[in-house]
């Protein structure tokens, strides 16, 4: 698709919303007239389906094409994905955690690109993942979902320090709280939450790295991983497993309740690298905990990093994509409604924070404000939020880097074969 026909997007919108012609962009669906047409949106279960299905009720009563949602459970989600495009069966709308997924589909012609200008209804460093180059083909339609350091205030009060702000600061509060026998960080090292360990090196690497090093490799620079920021990364987190920053029995624990979230609420461990999701976690398993001793702060500053100390990884948020069978205006006036007051509102009263311009406005309304304004706050200052790696590569590379990650954390690797490894996953 040229860089003309990418702006069907406004066309079609201006078309649905004022009654003005489109032209035609791609191929459609045969039976589609003037662009307007049913569809389905296929949707990933998950709390958010009820918003989702607000808005498609309110858009089906409006006029401009009928949406069909179809909501998947998400241990069948990316495979009935997978088997659906390109086919009879294909999904005119559909969600995804964007980056590599996202790509796949776009180099093989089936998705439909979306006008730049929409870039204006949400924060710049959470559309980067929906983006293939400067291709946008994914619109925010969740919250964001950043990653950062959780910690039991209680166990910092007892043991009189406050939480790091570098990472000097965190080695040193290793010695402290290995001292006053606690886990200074519960980590789920088990083989089925890998991507805890990853969440690790990511940061590392952010941190120490100059800007956009990571999107680089995504856009095709593997030998990147040669850089010596990611040695040094490896290094350091050699140095933290090997002084007992994770505990002696981190390979064999799970992440969530009775894990490392219990591990936090009980004061068993002081903090945990984790996903916006750790609140949702804490709320269903210990309310009290959450409401009185939960703490949160950003990812420590690395002395001597390249890297913007406010940027941020972990999952930008999730995305609607349009694929080529969608009928053209009524795709384009569907999608206006993940940044309409509405459906932000609703996101919000979720415990949501979306990644639009007007959310700022609402977060009074979320279950906990404060919270909310924390996350906002981390999106909005970041230039550039990275994407999880092994979500952000195909599956023939992401997968395989968690395995290398989990070599370096073992110990069945050195740092320096850790950089060997990964090179070597695209010879």
């Amino acid at each position: 698709m040229n860089r003309g026909s990418r702006r069907w997007f406004l066309t079609a919108a201006a078309a649905a919303t004022g009654g003005l012609s489109v032209a035609g962009c791609g191929s459609f669906a045969s039976d589609v007239s003037n662009g307007i047409g049913s569809t389905d949106f296929w949707t990933l279960q998950d709390p958010t389906n009820s918003v989702q299905q607000t808005a498609v009720d309110a858009f089906n009563s409006a006029g401009h094409g009928k949406i069909s949602m179809s909501v998947i459970a998400a241990n069948k989600y990316k495979e009935k994905l997978r088997r659906a495009m390109g086919s009879s069966k294909m999904p005119g709308l559909f969600f995804s955690w964007g980056g590599g997924d996202l790509a796949y589909y776009d180099k093989a012609g089936q998705l439909k690109g979306l006008d730049n200008f929409l870039e204006i209804y949400f924060l710049s460093s959470a559309l980067e993942a929906g983006k293939v180059g400067d291709k946008l083909i994914g619109l925010p339609c969740r919250g964001a979902q950043p990653v950062f350091l959780f910690y039991n205030k209680k166990v910092f009060a007892d043991a009189d320090v406050e939480p790091p702000k570098t990472y000097a600061n965190l080695t040193d509060l290793v010695t402290i709280f290995k001292g006053k026998g606690v886990t200074p960080i519960a980590l789920a090292g088990s083989s089925s939450f890998l991507w805890t360990e990853l969440m690790w090196v990511e940061y590392l690497v952010e941190r120490l790295a100059r800007p956009w090093f990571f999107q680089d490799i995504q856009g095709g620079q593997w030998w990147l991983w040669s850089d010596p920021a990611v040695l040094k990364a490896a290094q350091m987190i050699r140095d933290l497993v090997d002084s007992g920053a994770f505990g002696k029995n981190f390979s064999s624990i799970n992440y969530g309740a009775g894990g490392t979230s219990t591990m936090l609420s009980k004061g068993e461990a002081a903090m945990v690298l984790m996903g916006s999701w750790e609140y949702a976690v804490q709320q269903g398993q210990d309310p009290d905990f959450t409401k009185n001793d939960l703490g949160y702060v950003p990812f420590p500053t690395v002395e001597g990093g390249k890297g913007d100390p406010n940027n941020i990884v972990g999952n930008p948020t999730n995305y609607i994509s349009v694929t080529m069978s969608a009928p053209e205006e009524t795709a384009a006036a569907f999608l206006k409604t993940t940044y309409s007051d509405s459906y932000v509102e609703g996101l919000i009263k979720k415990g949501e924070v979306p990644v639009t311009t007007n959310a700022e406005k609402m977060l009074a309304k979320s279950p906990d404000p404060a919270y909310a304004r924390f996350q906002y706050d981390l999106v909005q200052n970041a230039t550039t939020f990275t994407q999880s790696w092994d979500q952000a590569l195909d599956l023939r590379l992401g997968t395989p880097i968690l395995a290398e990650v989990q070599k370096l954390f073992s110990g069945q690797s050195t740092p320096k074969q850790f950089v060997r490894g990964v090179l070597n996953l695209k010879k």
